[in-house]
């Protein structure tokens, strides 16, 4: 393995697990409201393209680590649909 491809692995490990505190901050609360709906589907859609991208290109660490941004971010927009107390921002 290159040494690209280690520091694509672990930069994409860094940014994927920072949505992480978000989404377990919005589930021990049960409140989305400070959540914004719009951020986070941009997010999702371009999390999504970057796993195009990735299998264009066969680029293992886009792949991964997009994929499992983008479960991560359709998480956080699954608790800003029922715990964002219908406000859309």
């Amino acid at each position: 393995m290159y040494f690209a491809e280690y520091l694509g692995l672990i930069a994409g490990l860094l940014v994927t697990c920072s949505l992480i505190p978000q989404i377990i901050r919005v589930f021990r609360l049960k409140s989305a409201r400070e959540i914004s709906a719009v951020f986070t589907v941009l997010l999702l859609l371009g999390l999504v393209l970057w796993v195009i991208y990735g299998i264009i290109l066969t680029l293992a660490p886009v792949i991964i680590w997009n994929a499992i941004g983008a479960v991560l971010a359709l998480l956080l927009l699954y608790a800003k649909i029922r715990y964002g107390h219908n406000e859309i921002q």
